[in-house]
């Protein structure tokens, strides 16, 4: 494996949008519901996962492939240096895209293996979506997201990052979770899209033991 970026992809004018803000609040939400004793995330990126739930005294411990990063362990996602149910909350923020699909495959199953609890992951979902938040009086901001019309599933074109998105053609979000599903002992108990970055689809998964 090779690393796709250099570090100065993450500086803050142009990765570190309000809309990844928003994903990395629920990226806490959810792995904090979980109350774990120690969290596992693959590809840290600027690492400001580890640095938010650290303020939350969540225990992060990272890996990626890229020194640059100083990630706590540098190993392949595909061979995690691990024993079994290590952690009890392994992570994968968009980070499983940039694989190969068979190979993001093979990496879910073994972030499943060294899961104790539970699995998280973020993809980006390629189906257009029209974010619209109303403010009702006494009730407060609902958010939905309005579908935008489409014939037919595009097809991903590898852009030098992502070899696959959700909803593309090929990679439907029900054939999805499905491959994810057979290829671990998972559950998946929820997936959902952020309403303000409906780019961001979430996956929670819980161990099936």
């Amino acid at each position: 494996m090779q690393k796709q970026v250099e570090h100065s992809h993450y500086k803050f004018s142009s990765y570190v949008h309000k809309q990844r803000w928003i994903s990395i609040w629920h990226q806490l939400d959810e792995v904090i519901k979980l109350n774990p004793q120690n969290v596992l995330e693959i590809g840290p990126g600027p690492g400001l996962f580890k640095a938010a739930a650290g303020a939350f005294c969540i225990d992060v411990e990272t890996l990626d492939i890229d020194t640059e990063l100083k990630p706590d362990h540098v190993a392949s996602v595909l061979a995690l240096p691990f024993d079994d149910n290590s952690f009890d909350v392994v992570c994968a923020f968009q980070m499983l895209e940039h694989l190969p699909f068979v190979d993001s495959l093979l990496a879910f199953s073994e972030m499943a293996r060294v899961a104790r609890k539970a699995v998280i992951i973020s993809l980006p979902d390629a189906a257009k979506r029209w974010p619209i938040s109303i403010d009702i009086p006494m009730f407060g901001i609902v958010n939905f997201l309005l579908p935008r019309p489409r014939l037919r599933a595009l097809n991903h074109i590898f852009d030098g990052e992502h070899y696959w998105e959700v909803n593309k053609a090929g990679y439907l979000l029900k054939e999805i979770e499905n491959e994810f599903c057979k290829s671990a002992p998972v559950i998946l108990n929820r997936t959902f899209r952020v309403p303000e970055n409906p780019y961001h689809r979430f996956f929670i998964f819980s161990k099936n033991i």
